[in-house]
């Protein structure tokens, strides 16, 4: 079982459209940052979370081939505009992928991209099918169970989803607040993966300070920084921090 980050970049990533690299030096292949999505595989599933608008080049990049299921953490369009790029695995296996989403996500997937959920003539069928997120998901690892637990956490005005797969990794990529009644679920991890924009304030997203207060309070085994704004260079952030804590980069692997 592995864990990929396919895109570790915040809503721009890294260079923005524009070229600009703030404070990340270009030379380093690990400051260009697609926008945020992950990837859990195990023997046989294959299970995304979130579509990023650089999943075609992400997926490419990392020779995935498949996907079998996908989670959303919420509706914003870092995490969704790239939707439209699972149709190839619909048309390979001629069967809907499930998505697994909160409610007001579903909502907002449905009413901009009615057309993945709905059967609008032979030539375009649904490719997608949509469900509601609980805690009775699990995942395929051969004939072993993978449990799913979905957390609601705050990000800003809105809610986003974190997922802890089997105790062991949680993945929390865009977040301002988590409510104290679930922290014990943040407790004992081998890896948590958690938002971290850049060194200022911001109201929707967790600083460099929070980020470590919260890796702090929760002691997983190794952690690892993402949603990592222009602002923040891969060396800078590798010299600042110990040696349990490393920026994220785009194609990094964790083998559970």
């Amino acid at each position: 079982m592995k864990f990929i980050i396919l895109g570790c970049g915040s809503s721009m990533g890294v260079p923005r459209p524009d070229g600009y690299f703030g404070k990340c030096n270009p030379d380093n292949k690990k400051n260009y940052r697609s926008r945020c999505s992950a990837l859990l595989q195990t023997k046989s599933q294959t299970v995304l979370i979130d579509t990023s608008p650089d999943l075609r080049h992400q997926l490419i990049k990392n020779k995935i081939n498949k996907i079998d299921k996908v989670l959303y953490s919420h509706m914003h369009a870092d995490q969704t505009h790239g939707i439209n790029d699972l149709r190839v695995f619909y048309i390979k296996n001629k069967k809907t992928i499930p998505v697994y989403a909160d409610n007001p996500t579903k909502r907002y997937l449905y009413n901009n991209f009615k057309y993945c959920f709905v059967n609008n003539n032979k030539e375009y069928p649904a490719i997608l099918k949509l469900n509601s997120i609980n805690n009775n998901l699990s995942i395929l690892d051969g004939k072993k169970k993978i449990n799913v637990r979905s957390i609601k956490v705050k990000h800003g005005k809105v809610n986003s989803i974190c997922y802890i797969f089997d105790k062991k990794i949680a993945y929390i990529s865009d977040i301002s607040d988590i409510a104290k009644k679930n922290f014990k679920y943040f407790k004992k991890l081998e890896y948590l993966i958690i938002d971290c924009l850049w060194l200022r304030h911001h109201p929707s997203h967790l600083n460099l300070e929070n980020s470590l207060k919260y890796i702090a309070l929760f002691k997983p085994k190794k952690a690892v920084l993402t949603n990592l704004h222009s602002d923040l260079d891969y060396d800078f952030l590798k010299k600042k921090l110990p040696k349990n804590i490393i920026p994220a980069f785009d194609g990094l692997t964790i083998k559970l």
